[in-house]
């Protein structure tokens, strides 16, 4: 009775086994819509790391040596061109200003002494000259000494926001000592670098796109609602990483921006004979992404391949396809390496038709 039951057992597992290896096989070779890659001159948006700069950014420093006897703004502080920041204690200078004026005033009488003398001819032209000479070098003391005075009132050059005030009250100061620093955000440079590559396709496409507008995404990865203009590039290219400086204005009326910041720019950017190909015929594995190239005997075999850039339902592909390659569009999930399928071709302009963009 056991072995009867056995041999019921053994078979029904052949016959399990059987089948399924027949309905994996008739997987396997089922039949799944292929393409190849789509060559087209397209753009597509690409994001860019960026360091968010002031328009307008200075270190304001001590120019006289003195005690810092007022600090007349605080941290973060908006203020008006002229308005008074800081005053370093002016008594030495005030002095030295009426010191200046008192030896001016004396040049002055002594020269008035001297033209009297040399009107009725009783000392020569030189020593009237020289009158003049030495009332002309106490004039220049003073306006010097009128300078210094000015550099103990230290005065905002421009609107801007005040930063961080290293000093308190009644430090005793240094010359060119930093005091603090003065940012202008009314509108900001965002600065990222482009590789060379990019950067021949811009300037190629320059011509349709004179200025070329750019998006802030900022660090909470929301965009600011202002767009930029991509206004200038740098000169030279950086010999280590290949790539040049772009930079971009952007407005920003509301002060949201600061100096420092960081966001990602985004930014269109032109292809020429680009492959593009479908999200969906492709799958990642470890941050790596493939896609299961079909051979002519209908035998797929998955390839890594590198992404240049990213649309709405399309890959920009860099790297490990070309134009003459079939790949998988539908079915990725069901199918290993060496699985033999039946391939139905679409050309990849239909494809791309049906997709939610279509290259241009």
């Amino acid at each position: 009775m056991n072995k009867t039951l056995l041999f019921i057992g053994l078979g029904a597992i052949v016959c399990y086994t059987s089948c399924k290896t027949k309905k994996e096989e008739k997987e396997e070779t089922g039949k799944y819509t292929v393409t190849s890659p789509l060559k087209v001159d397209t753009s597509f948006t690409k994001e860019y790391v960026s360091q968010v700069k002031s328009v307008r950014n200075i270190e304001i420093r001590a120019q006289e040596k003195g005690f810092l006897e007022n600090i007349y703004v605080d941290e973060g502080q908006y203020v008006k061109a002229g308005q008074l920041l800081f005053r370093i204690m002016p008594k030495i200078y005030e002095a030295d200003l009426m010191k200046a004026q008192a030896q001016a005033k004396e040049a002055s009488i002594e020269l008035s002494n001297t033209r009297i003398l040399a009107d009725k001819n009783v000392v020569s032209k030189n020593e009237l000259a020289m009158a003049q000479a030495k009332l002309d070098e106490a004039n220049a003391e003073v306006t010097l000494a009128k300078v210094h005075l000015s550099f103990t009132e230290i005065r905002a050059p421009f609107d801007g926001t005040i930063d961080r005030l290293p000093l308190k009250q009644g430090s005793l100061v240094d010359e060119s000592e930093l005091l603090t620093t003065l940012s202008d955000n009314r509108q900001v440079f965002a600065y990222f670098n482009v590789s060379e590559p990019e950067y021949l396709d811009y300037k190629a496409h320059l011509k349709d796109h004179n200025n070329t507008e750019a998006t802030l995404l900022l660090a909470n990865n929301q965009p600011l609602p202002y767009k930029g203009v991509v206004e200038t590039i740098e000169s030279e290219f950086n010999s280590e990483t290949g790539n040049i400086a772009f930079r971009a204005k952007f407005p920003n009326p509301d002060g949201l921006l600061k100096h420092g910041e960081t966001g990602k720019v985004q930014m269109k950017v032109p292809l020429s004979n680009a492959l593009v190909i479908p999200q969906k015929a492709t799958y990642e594995i470890q941050d790596k992404i493939y896609v299961f190239v079909v051979d002519k005997n209908g035998t797929v075999k998955s390839r890594n391949i590198t992404i240049t850039g990213e649309m709405p339902d399309l890959y920009v592909v860099n790297s490990g396809l070309t134009e003459n390659d079939q790949i998988m569009v539908e079915g990725v999930q069901n199918v290993k390496d060496d699985s033999k399928i039946v391939p139905v071709f679409v050309a990849p302009r239909e494809i791309v038709s049906n997709l939610r963009l279509k290259a241009e």
